[in-house]
């Protein structure tokens, strides 16, 4: 799974720090997020799109593994 955390974050203007923050994690877990060796809860990846004013599937996006 890919994700556009960070494009969307650097949109916004919010450090990785402020984006932990909005969605009561922490900092490590959006560097992991943004470099893609996490992948959210459903919780977690609904409440970042939240923040961004955007669909999940916006996104994050499922790249097939063959």
């Amino acid at each position: 799974m890919t994700n556009r955390i960070r494009e969307f974050r650097l949109q916004k203007e919010m450090t990785q720090e402020d984006l932990a923050k909005r969605v009561k994690v922490r900092r490590e877990t959006i560097v992991f997020l943004e470099k893609n060796k996490y992948n959210p809860s459903l919780r977690l990846a609904y409440d970042l799109a939240q923040v961004f004013e955007v669909r999940i599937e916006d996104l994050f996006s499922f790249e097939d593994e063959e």
